[in-house]
């Protein structure tokens, strides 16, 4: 970016495409968040009910109708996501709001409960809440963490690239087992035949391959003297080298897959438990006004 780049962000008020979404605009939303969870505990602490603070109070049914917005927008956020796509700058500026407001959902849902807790659809609307907003924050984590260590991981290249040089690889492989002895010659043909990527959730997620056929073609290389310059040796030792960065490539390409994995992981709780969430967030809502 250039600096009338950043001057016309910054005159613009809107987020640079290189700004985290944890500090953007100044940390606005951080303390947006922070402002809320005060006048929410003001709002508890000026309310002195007969007997002890609940739900049922002016001050539980404001923090209770703050609450149920919240949830509503922050569902919201996640279906309309997908429309921001064009504008890289709403998105980042509604992603660190969502992230800072359901941080402040658990400030204002638990002084809403008065800290009364039960076996009930009440108690189970809030523990839905806190395990959403739990597992939002661990996909934060994930956000926030696993792209640098997928750019470290790529090496300045792609995924693309990196899987066009394993099967030019292949070819390589391929060509030069033409030169091997058959027991070697049948080693790089299990390499080239079973390159494992991807695979189970528990490998994408591992990384792990206990069978990988590179791995094996490369222990099976290892016992083998090169030292000679005959055509058989040099054949060898070429061969040695392509699948030694043959291996090397897949173990990036395979670390790569199980940063994005753990990445997309946990949509797959969080969206579930975000339905559950507006399930109970209605069952209360009607428990409350309807069936009192």
């Amino acid at each position: 970016m250039s600096v009338s780049d950043s001057a016309d962000t910054a005159r613009s008020g809107r987020p640079s495409r290189h700004e985290s979404f944890l500090i953007v605009r100044n940390f606005r939303y951080l303390k947006l968040a922070a402002a809320l969870a005060v006048v929410s505990l003001i709002l508890y602490l000026a309310d002195v009910p007969y007997g002890s603070r609940y739900g049922g109070t002016w001050a539980g049914y404001a923090l209770g109708t703050v609450g149920a917005l919240l949830i509503l927008w922050l569902t919201w956020f996640g279906y309309r996501k997908r429309t921001y796509g064009q504008d890289h700058g709403v998105l980042v500026a509604r992603l660190s709001a969502h992230v800072y407001l359901g941080l402040s959902l658990i400030v204002v849902a638990t002084l809403h409960t008065g800290f009364h807790f039960g076996w009930n659809i009440h108690t189970l609307a809030y523990a839905l809440m806190c395990l959403v907003v739990a597992s939002g924050a661990f996909g934060v984590f994930t956000y926030a963490h696993y792209p640098r260590l997928m750019t470290e991981n790529r090496q300045s290249t792609t995924m693309r690239q990196m899987l066009g040089r394993i099967a030019s690889l292949n070819d390589e492989l391929r060509t030069g087992a033409m030169g091997l002895d058959d027991r070697s010659a049948a080693l790089v043909r299990r390499s080239i035949e079973s390159t494992e990527i991807g695979g189970s959730v528990w490998r994408q997620l591992s990384g792990n391959y206990p069978q990988c056929s590179t791995a094996a073609a490369l222990a099976g290389f290892a016992g083998e003297a090169t030292t000679g310059f005959s055509d058989s040796e040099s054949a060898t030792r070429q061969t040695r080298l392509l699948l030694e960065e043959k291996a090397a490539l897949l173990t990036r390409v395979r670390q790569d897959i199980s940063y994005k994995a753990i990445m997309d992981i946990w949509l797959y709780f969080h969206v579930p438990l975000s339905f559950a969430l507006l399930a109970a967030l209605i069952a209360h809502v009607v428990a409350v006004f309807f069936l009192w």
